[in-house]
């Protein structure tokens, strides 16, 4: 419905006594709380807010007003001037169209109807703008004159949220002492108004968390300190004895436990000391971390029962315990690596986590496998939109489409239908919705065999892609035992390094964690103490010897034997830094019992023409505190996801026997 009129500067001539009040525009910063606090239209309708009493209007002058089309929403119009004793009257459609008539009939002017199409309607903004109307301190309780009908009207457009005043500011004199405001409206008023001036960083910094720290996680990352974003840190005074006491040593722990208090070291010489006031996590160029590092400072008596309070964990829990009484509005969190920890906190009512930002994958179901099924109808909706040609042994073809977007660069793609011809292709190309498909080498072929190895499924045959492939310098295999992972990377190292002589040598290692109790000191030079654990290679190499030799006899093998030894080189992985190995094919098995850091030292050490494979079950994790979210190999292959000179396959099959692929299935 159109709107009255709104009274002018000229047509209402306000007495001398009276002051003018112009209404000013707010922004309410949260949309959401000023909906849930806005009464509903109805409620909104049936209770209108109307100023004290006031002699009857005088007729007014014509006045000349603009009109526009009401807006999608509920919108506020208010006249330029409202004086003391003004009514606020709230109309709603009906009642609007019958008071048009009249009051058009009493200024003396002729009402048009305003259609939408003499102004096209306003959208609703993002954040609401309601208008806060104050009311004057009169001094005289007798009721101004006024000469115009003056009032505020409201139209409601059938939006689903009324508009309601930011600020209500009640009148002191008798005349607005007796102003009827509804005692709702003006606690909501008053609520968004205490909303609005709230700063932003008030309201931030009170959802933060303050998370405790347990040692176990320093010294499992040193850089744990910045990874809980707007979060506060706090750390007992017990866990800086124990780092103190972990700090001795050239063990992988006590170097953590080093980088973490060089860490603390250099947040307090940032701060200039004030360590009282907690230390900004952001000053050493971590970014990320804009929340404060809080120490103990002060002794806290919290009594646990049943628990003795000489243990560290014990004391490390009592702190816990009293933050959490001191900071009831503030979670605190226990972050621990030790299970056991864990769950003496939740016995004791207080909140404890694992600390999992060192963790690549949530689940180990979520990794990467490397290839991809093409659907049956692939196609049926690819067939007005593919581009092939040929070039040398490969065909390629450009494909769009959603399946296109769902790529990454260097995973395999196939497609197996009954009665059509069957697909396996590599992405060599993705640019938006459009991908490049390149024909495979099919290694399952006795004359394109590796060393005598051919791939018997439809895994291995992409595995032995990538390990032929020269432009490929990473390449991440991943399977159950008997997979043939490693028999593969040999195969394929000793026919680049013989055949083609593309590298020069083979160097091999691997983490050595024992599955069982360690048997003790080895004896021997630095490969001779690597022999025990090189038992895979040993199997390996005596089958590819075998199948190599043919019919050559015991002297023949013998050669061939000490030829493959000579270019097969077994390395530790404790002497492997600041290492650079140049134009060599290395391999890492049992990656899985890698930490990332101990990945990232490896990876780090390749030179020019360096080829790098990286081979492990994680089904068969045996180094402590690490998962297959956490692995070393899980990591890598997170990483390299994408990179147009890395590849990953997951091996599903294994061929070793039919006995051994039963019992990794049962087992």
């Amino acid at each position: 419905m159109p709107l009255p009129p709104a009274p002018s500067r000229k047509a209402a001539r306000i007495s001398p006594e009276a002051f003018e009040v112009k209404a000013s525009r707010k922004t309410v910063t949260s949309q959401q709380a000023a909906e849930a606090d806005s009464p509903t239209p109805a409620e909104w309708l049936a209770e209108p807010v109307t100023a004290a009493s006031a002699p009857a209007p005088v007729a007014a002058k014509p006045v000349r007003s603009r009109r526009r089309a009401a807006a999608p929403a509920a919108e506020v119009v208010q006249a330029e001037t409202v004086a003391v004793g003004t009514p606020v009257v709230v109309l709603d459609q009906p009642a609007q169209a019958a008071a048009e008539p009249q009051a058009a009939a009493e200024t003396g002017t002729q009402a048009t109807p305003a259609t939408p199409a003499a102004k096209p309607a306003r959208k609703t903004p993002a954040r609401k703008k309601v208008a806060a109307v104050s009311q004057v301190v009169a001094s005289s309780a007798q009721p101004l004159p006024v000469e115009a009908a003056a009032a505020v009207a409201v139209a409601d457009t059938g939006a689903a949220t009324a508009p309601t005043a930011e600020a209500v500011a009640s009148a002191a004199s008798p005349a607005a002492a007796s102003t009827e405001l509804p005692a709702t409206e003006a606690r909501q008023s008053a609520r968004k108004a205490k909303a609005a001036i709230k700063p932003r960083s008030h309201q931030g910094r009170a959802a933060s968390c303050l998370f405790v720290l347990d040692t176990n996680v320093l010294m499992h990352d040193p850089v744990s300190l910045f990874r809980f974003e707007e979060h506060d840190i706090y750390l007992p005074m017990i866990v800086l004895e124990e780092l103190d006491g972990h700090k001795k040593g050239m063990t992988e722990v006590a170097r953590n436990a080093r980088q973490v208090s060089r860490s603390l070291d250099q947040l307090a010489a940032k701060s200039g000391g004030d360590i009282a006031q907690g230390l900004p996590l952001a000053a050493i160029g971590h970014k990320e971390a804009t929340g404060l590092l809080l120490f103990q400072t002060e002794p806290l008596d919290v009594t646990l029962p049943a628990l003795p309070q000489g243990k560290a964990d014990n004391q490390i829990l009592g702190v816990v315990k009293a933050l959490t009484e001191r900071y009831p509005e503030r979670g605190v969190v226990l972050v621990s690596k030790d299970i056991n920890m864990r769950v003496k906190a939740r016995a004791l009512g207080l909140q404890a986590e694992d600390y999992e930002n060192d963790k690549a994958l949530a689940d180990d179901e979520l990794l990467y496998p490397g290839w991809l099924a093409l659907p049956a109808d692939f196609w049926t909706h690819q067939s007005k939109k593919v581009e092939s040609w040929t070039q040398g042994p490969h065909t390629f073809y450009r494909i769009s489409g959603p399946m296109a977007e769902q790529m990454n660069l260097n995973q395999f793609v196939y497609f197996e239908a009954p009665g059509e011809p069957a697909l396996y292709a590599r992405v060599t190309e993705v640019r938006g919705k459009t991908a490049v498909l390149r024909t495979l080498k099919d290694y399952s072929h006795l004359k394109n065999a590796v060393w005598g190895v051919s791939s018997r499924n439809r895994e291995q045959n992409f595995a032995l892609n990538l390990l032929m492939d020269p432009e490929i310098d990473f390449v991440t295999l991943a399977g159950t035992a008997g997979t043939g992972k490693t028999l593969m990377a040999l195969a394929a190292g000793l026919s680049q390094v013989l055949d083609e002589r593309r590298y020069t040598e083979i160097i091999m290692t691997r983490a050595t964690v024992s599955v069982g109790e360690d048997i003790g000191f080895l004896p021997g030079t630095e490969e001779e103490k690597m022999g025990p654990w090189m038992g895979a290679l040993d199997d390996n190499l005596e089958f590819l010897a075998k199948g190599e030799g043919g019919n050559a006899g015991e002297w023949g093998r013998a050669a061939t034997n000490e030829l493959i030894r000579s270019r097969i080189k077994i390395k530790s992985l404790n002497f492997m830094r600041g290492r650079t190995f140049m134009n060599k094919y290395v391999i890492i098995d049992e990656a899985q019992n890698l930490t990332p850091k101990q990945m990232k030292t490896l990876i780090t050490r390749a030179g020019p023409g360096t080829k790098i494979i990286c081979m492990g079950n994680l089904a068969q994790i045996d180094t402590p505190y690490l998962t297959e979210g956490s692995s070393g190999l899980t990591y890598a292959v997170d990483r390299f996801k994408g990179w147009p000179h890395g590849g990953h396959i997951t091996l599903a099959r294994g061929e070793r026997s039919r006995l051994a692929d039963y019992a990794s299935d049962v087992l």
